[in-house]
Parts: C-alpha cells; sequence; structure tokens
C-alpha cells in the first residue's frame, strides 16, 4: 500500500474540528514512502472531514473525545433537505446529499454523567461529486472493516481506481486495492479513539477526481487469550431493538459480547428458550429477543416476520432460541448451541443503499475451497422455470423490493432454525433446568443419547466415505488428495446420485445433514420454490461454461430420501402435521440434460414457457435486477461448537 503524507492547516471553530478540504476537482496520483500521520487533534466536540462538500458526496460527522466516557448518543437532522444516515446512536455519522443547501445537526449524549447537546451545519454547493466513497462510521479497534467508493460518471473506469491511506495509524489491507470499488481490512489497536482517512481516486484518462472517507476507531478493552473465551475476534457493539425489553439488560451480555466465556455462558434464569416464556410466541415477544447494530435491521426483521409468516413457522421455530442478533459483521449467518442464538447477516434484509452501505461487504473467506477439485456441485433456488433469488452487484446502488430477498431469507432461516431445533426440540423444553447453561443441557441430551441429528445418523445414516471427505475439501478448507483432485464430474455423479441426500452440503457434518433435509422441503411447501442440483466441471475462465454431468430439480422427492426427509420434519417443526402426506406427494426429481449447461438448464420444468437472460454480465446499469446464473449457491455457515460437541 502506498500512502501519501499531506500537510494539513487546522482550523478550529466552536467544537468543529475542520480537518482538510476535499472532495473531487483535478488531480494527479503520486506515490510516495509508507507513513504513519495522526492528526494534532487537540480540539474535541464535532469533527467534521469534508469542507468544500458537492452533490452526492458522503459527508462524515464524528463526535470526539476520547479522553472520556460516552453514552446514550443520539443524533438528529434539524435542518437541510431530508438525508439518511443509520448509526444514530454511534459516535459517527455519514450521509449523502441530493441537492445543494445548508444541513443542519444536533448530537445529545451523556459525557462522564453529564447530559450535552451540540450542533454542527454543513453546506454542500450545486456541484455534483464524481467520486463518493462511504462509508465514514466508527468503528472498535480490531473489527473488520470495509469501504466502497461508487463512481458517479459513467465516463470513470473501474482500473483506474486508487486507495491510498492518508492519515492515522497505519493499516494493512488484506487484498488487492487498485482497480477495486472496495477494501477491507482490520483496524488497528489503539490507545484512544483515532482518526482514519482514505483517499480514493479515479480517472476518465483526461482528469482524475477524489474523494476521501474517515474512520473513527474506537479504544476496547482487550480480548482475553483464554482458550475458553466464546468470541476471540472484535464483536461489534450492538443493542437491544426494544430499548424496553424485559431481556434488555441481558441480551448482549449473554449472546454477543467478547467477554463471554464457553464455561461460563448465560445461564437459563437469566436468558431462557424463548419456549421457556410462552409456547405461542407473537411478534412482539419475538422482537424482545432481538439485537442490532443499527435499527433499520430489526425493523426489516419484524417486517418480514409480519408479512411472510402466514403459518406461523418462524414464530413456531424461533422458539428454540434464546435471542436474535442482527449485526453488520455477521457475515456469513449462523446459529450457534453456545448462546442459543441464531446471528443473521442483514445482507439478507437492507432495501435501500442507505442501508446496505453500513454492511460489512467482506467476501466469504471460504470462496476458494475446493478450487483444487475437478468439478463443483452448484445449486440454486428456483421457481416457475426462473430463479427465485436476486443479486445485485455491490457496486451497483439500488432500492429493491421487500419480495425481492424473501425467498433467501425464508430458506436461511428454516436452515438455521432447523440447527435450533435440533439441539432444543419440543421433546426437551419442559425438562429444561433454568439453573443450566445452554451447554449444560446439550451434555445432559448427549449422555441420554444425542441431539437430534446424532439419531438421525444412527437411524437413517448417510453413506458415500468419497462424498464425506470430498465436502471437508470444498466447505472445511482441508486439502485435497491427489486421488479427489483427479474426480472427474462423471466420477463424482456416480458416488452421489444413488445416495440418501439432497446436496453436497449434507457431507459436511450431521448438524448440516439434519437442517439441509428440512429446509429444501419447507420452500417447496409454503414457497413453491424448488432446489436445483448438479455436478459440472470447474471453469478455469470466466468464458468457460459450467457443462452438466448430472443434475436435478427437487430431489428430495427421491424415494430414498423421502424417509429422512419426514424423519426431521416431524422433529423440528411437529405443528406441521401433514408432513408424512406432504412428502409421500413429492414429485420425483426432474433430470437436467446432460451436455448443456448450467444456464440452459433453468427451464426444465414442464408446462412454463420463460425466457432467461444468459448472459451473466449483462450490465447491471441496464437491468437493475441481475441474475447470477453461473455461480454456485450461497453456502450455509456452521459455527465451530466446543471440541466435545462437533461433528
Amino acid at each position: 500500500m502506498n500512502n501519501m503524507l499531506f500537510t494539513r492547516n487546522t482550523f478550529f471553530a466552536s467544537t468543529i474540528l475542520l480537518l482538510q478540504a476535499c472532495g473531487g476537482g483535478s488531480s494527479t496520483n503520486s506515490d510516495s514512502t509508507p507513513n504513519d500521520f495522526t492528526p494534532a487533534v487537540t480540539e474535541t466536540g464535532i469533527i467534521a472531514f469534508d469542507e468544500a462538500l458537492k452533490i452526492s458526496q458522503p459527508v462524515d460527522l464524528f463526535l470526539y473525545y476520547p479522553d472520556d466516557n460516552l453514552s446514550n448518543i443520539n443524533w438528529q437532522q434539524t435542518a437541510g433537505s431530508n438525508v439518511i444516515f443509520h448509526a444514530g446512536k454511534s459516535k459517527g455519522i455519514a450521509f449523502t446529499p441530493e441537492v445543494a443547501g445548508e444541513y443542519s445537526f444536533q448530537v445529545s449524549f451523556t459525557r462522564n454523567g453529564t447530559n450535552e447537546q451540540l450542533t454542527h451545519s454543513v453546506v454542500v454547493g450545486n456541484e455534483v461529486s464524481q467520486v463518493a466513497a462511504r462509508l465514514g462510521h466508527a468503528a472498535l479497534e480490531g473489527s473488520d472493516i470495509s469501504l466502497r467508493v461508487s463512481l458517479e460518471n459513467s465516463s470513470l473506469t473501474t482500473d483506474s481506481i486508487k486507495w491510498q491511506q492518508i492519515s492515522g495509524p497505519t493499516i494493512t489491507f488484506s487484498e488487492s486495492t487498485n482497480g477495486d470499488t472496495a477494501i477491507f481490512f482490520n483496524a488497528p489497536q489503539v490507545s484512544a479513539d483515532s482518526f482514519i482517512e482514505f483517499k480514493v481516486s479515479a480517472s476518465d484518462g483526461s482528469n482524475s477526481f477524489e474523494d476521501t472517507v474517515g474512520l473513527l476507531i474506537e479504544n476496547a478493552a482487550t480480548i482475553s487469550t483464554d482458550e475458553n473465551i466464546a468470541y476471540d475476534t472484535r464483536l461489534a457493539r450492538v443493542f437491544p431493538f426494544n430499548a424496553d425489553s424485559p431481556y434488555a439488560d441481558v441480551l448482549t451480555k449473554c449472546v454477543y459480547d467478547n467477554t463471554i466465556s464457553i464455561n461460563a455462558t448465560c445461564r437459563l434464569n437469566e436468558l431462557p428458550l424463548i419456549a421457556q416464556d410462552t409456547t405461542t410466541p407473537s411478534i412482539d415477544d419475538i422482537m424482545d429477543r432481538v439485537v442490532v447494530s443499527h435499527d433499520w435491521m430489526g425493523q426489516r426483521f419484524k417486517e418480514f416476520l409480519q408479512n411472510n409468516d402466514q403459518h406461523g413457522d418462524f414464530k413456531n421455530l424461533l422458539r428454540a432460541t434464546t435471542a436474535i442478533v442482527i449485526s453488520y459483521d455477521v457475515r456469513p449467518s449462523y446459529y450457534w448451541a453456545v448462546t442459543g442464538a441464531i446471528h443473521l447477516d442483514p445482507n439478507n434484509l437492507w432495501l435501500t443503499p442507505q442501508e446496505r452501505d453500513t454492511i460489512n461487504q467482506a467476501p466469504d473467506y471460504r470462496a476458494s475451497f475446493g478450487d483444487s477439485l475437478n468439478f463443483v456441485m452448484p445449486w440454486r433456488y428456483v421457481k416457475n422455470n426462473n430463479y427465485a433469488n436476486y443479486f445485485y452487484p455491490e457496486d451497483v446502488r439500488v432500492t429493491r423490493d421487500a419480495a425481492d430477498g424473501v425467498y433467501q431469507l425464508a430458506a436461511l432461516m428454516y436452515h438455521e432454525l432447523a440447527h435450533a431445533n435440533d439441539y432444543f426440540p419440543q421433546s426437551v423444553w419442559a425438562s429444561l433446568n433454568r439453573n443450566d447453561r445452554i451447554l449444560d443441557t446439550i451434555d445432559q441430551q448427549e449422555k441420554d443419547g444425542g441431539i437430534q441429528s446424532d439419531k438421525l445418523a444412527t437411524a437413517l445414516p448417510l453413506n458415500g466415505a468419497e462424498m464425506y471427505r470430498l465436502a471437508q475439501v470444498r466447505y472445511q478448507g482441508e486439502t485435497a488428495t491427489t486421488t479427489e483432485q483427479n474426480y472427474s464430474p462423471n466420477d463424482v455423479a456416480g458416488f452421489f446420485s444413488p445416495e440418501h441426500s439432497p446436496h453436497f452440503y449434507n457431507y459436511s457434518s450431521r448438524r448440516e445433514d439434519y437442517a439441509m433435509l428440512f429446509d429444501e422441503l419447507m420452500m417447496k411447501v409454503r414457497f413453491g420454490v424448488d432446489r436445483d442440483i448438479a455436478i459440472t466441471n470447474q471453469p478455469q475462465s470466466a468464458e468457460e461454461e459450467y457443462i452438466v454431468a448430472w443434475g436435478q430439480r427437487g430431489r428430495i422427492g427421491e424415494n430414498n430420501i423421502k424417509p429422512r426427509v419426514d424423519y426431521v420434519t416431524r422433529r423440528i417443526l411437529p405443528e406441521f402435521t401433514e408432513v408424512s402426506e406432504t412428502v409421500n406427494n413429492l414429485a420425483t426429481p426432474i433430470v437436467m440434460q446432460i451436455g448443456k449447461t448450467w444456464a440452459e438448464n433453468l427451464t426444465i420444468s414442464p408446462s412454463i414457457s420463460q425466457v432467461i437472460n444468459k448472459d451473466a454480465n449483462e450490465s447491471p446499469l441496464n437491468k437493475t435486477i441481475h441474475y447470477r446464473v453461473n455461480a454456485d449457491g450461497g453456502v450455509f455457515y456452521e459455527k465451530p461448537m466446543p471440541l466435545r460437541l462437533n461433528r
């Protein structure tokens, strides 16, 4: 990384510190020797990183008192054309003005026990910014950070993008930066709240335009190195969505805190399962267990329950949890029996670009697992011969309809809540001791014959040693043997096709086998959505096609899989009383056309005429809804359990 050292004239006015004039115009890129550069901040109050503001240029404002304890922070806009910001309870907010004019804000807060209030105004000129860097925010030291740039001028090219750190303690980018619309890094350790600033530029071949973005890195307590610490990497700061929840005082410390020890988690009398309070929870009961990093996340989750739970499935399944965590740093989603909470990636919930801006967009660290293999097993959800889920490129700012994300979130909920009801099925609720910790109750179940997925593995086991090994390579990152690297798609089809599993991921663990059987059935029954699974070659370039060697739609309809689907559904959701009839009436799977591409096999269901765009690279600027037609479907995530429970 190249750092540029800037000499700045620093201007102080009341509680406002203007650190640099920035935001566009012609400039030239230059390289310099990397340096740490921390501006001398001798004043406190509201810190603004932008002076000559333009339309469509993000504005960052920070509350800065590095030597004091701040709480009860609340930002509000008091004048100007309405703008949107979503971190109003944090030390930093960012917004993007779309019209010229003056904008005013106030922030109320408690400093060292005393209530205070500050105000600040910014003036936005008539010029439109060509480059927009976002999103400035406050983050705890050690947090994973992502920043992204939008090119507002279509003549600017992405390969001309250049990122540079220009102030603060030096950080290391986790990936290449030049030519990338996003950067990813880990926030440095600081002894007091500290600022970091970045400049990003792009060129049209003749002129270069730039923007800057600031971050406030907050000092935080050191994470214990005790091997029993539950979370050994920094968690985002979260808070109860309902401030008046009866569990508001314990939710965060019990389920999403860096001080949680595996050997000293909360007891059920502090934070019980929802089922221990009520077996007929309302949406309000559910929302009393929600913790979020941003209020919009809880609101979108509430709307999802209100509009898409006609059968009460999700409310019933959530009874087996202690809490729902929705935070910008949760990626990917998971259920964890250590705390009894389900954790949701808010990427499944956003509707507006401003909401999406608040989410950490780091890529899935498992993306390269299995690259050494000679095959892939792509999968997708389909409905009416078309993709059930939409894909929106991260660098395109669009507003999506709530309906666009329903199937993806529903499938995720069915899957992760199957895990919760695997560990805590209805059959054990009445016997749970409120003086026990979550893991104590699981230990007892293991002594009594195992949790439900263990029993499935005994009663209706999967076979296929080859598939188990290949799943460890693809999903756990284990090294493939030479023999495994040489398996052809036809070889793998021979291993998988006669088996009792609907998906490759079933072989990653007993727990995932249990959940995958359930989520596919529920998506079919409740939403008319099928899952496709295929075995293809491993393309070596973007131009190479995925050619199907074997594939099916609706594989849970196979006669040797149906008994396993029936087994898990009865135990996960007893309220679904028609399960046997439903499973027995599942249609025979539709066979894909061997030798055709993965995209061409989208329209294999009979009696439906549907045209698909086969160009996966069609510009999303010309087509707002962008289908991911040639990619492996999203991979669920199983957070490792303590070794005694990790199967």
